[in-house]
């Protein structure tokens, strides 16, 4: 009986080292590991539309692994959630930090689009401030000529045509204006301006013939008539030349050409059928 309670105690004492043993084995997650938990939590977050808890998690990440790769990339993601929810104050300058914090970062030509695309998406209308306009144009062009052979370059050169209008618009804008309050100078030089800095947009034509009427409100018949004549020689088919050339002939009326109907592509093919 002794040696049977022996056995017992000796398989106790075996059980009990071995529990010991596997508390020993269980270890606490290091900080990469926890960094990665967090980081996951986060990206769940943004993909169900909760950015500002997002970027909260993101920060987690990046103060739990300073100086590392996931760091990087959570300033990065954390930058992004504050540019989903529309905060483009704290999404520049997050990513402003970025960019001073991890310049080695592979990222960092997304980094700069990004950053031109919070100053383009507050591009309202032509009436609203310009300095949206201007810190887009500058942060696209710095784009184009430090990473030309991007896709960022690609979609930065279609955005500063695109800009490039609103502010062209924005000086026509600003010249209405001015011709309705009778400011004839201020009016003069904004459209001066639509004519030099922005030849190759939409409005020089109406830039134009605006810069005929004003000359002519001045008195200055010849500045007028030379202003005219470009407007004829490169747009002598368009409406605003005709509204020119009505300055100074009150009586012109254009002469309507009756114009033979064509018969569309599609009626044709329609009509064809039942030949």
């Amino acid at each position: 009986m002794f040696k049977n309670l022996l056995i017992l105690l000796l398989l106790f004492s075996l059980l009990l080292s071995c529990t010991r043993n596997k508390e020993m084995v269980i270890a606490e997650p290091t900080d990469e590991e926890k960094a990665i938990v967090i980081y996951d939590e986060a990206v769940r977050a943004l993909k169900d539309g909760d950015s500002f808890y997002a970027g909260k998690k993101f920060k987690e990440v990046e103060i739990l692994m300073p100086q590392s790769e996931w760091a990087a990339k959570a300033s990065l993601m954390s930058s992004y959630a504050d540019y989903t929810r529309s905060s483009y104050a704290s999404a520049v300058f997050a990513l402003e930090r970025h960019i001073n914090n991890y310049p080695a970062d592979k990222n960092i030509p997304y980094a700069h689009y990004l950053i031109a695309i919070c100053y383009y998406e507050q591009i309202l209308d032509e009436k609203k401030d310009l300095k949206p306009l201007l810190k887009a144009k500058e942060k696209f062009e710095f784009i184009m000529q430090n990473y030309p052979n991007t896709d960022y370059a690609t979609d930065a050169r279609f955005k500063i045509d695109l800009i490039i209008d609103q502010l062209a618009a924005k000086e026509m804008s600003i010249a209405r204006f001015y011709m309705q309050t009778k400011k004839w100078i201020p009016a003069l030089n904004r459209l001066k301006t639509v004519v030099e800095k922005y030849e190759k947009t939409v409005f020089v034509e109406e830039a134009l013939h605006r810069i005929v009427e004003v000359y002519y409100r001045l008195g200055l018949i010849e500045e007028a008539k030379q202003a005219a004549s470009i407007l004829g020689y490169n747009y002598k088919s368009g409406e605003w030349y005709k509204k020119s050339y009505k300055v100074f002939n009150e009586n012109y009326k254009p002469k309507k050409i009756k114009k033979k109907k064509e018969m569309g592509l599609i009626r044709k093919k329609i009509k064809s059928l039942f030949e």
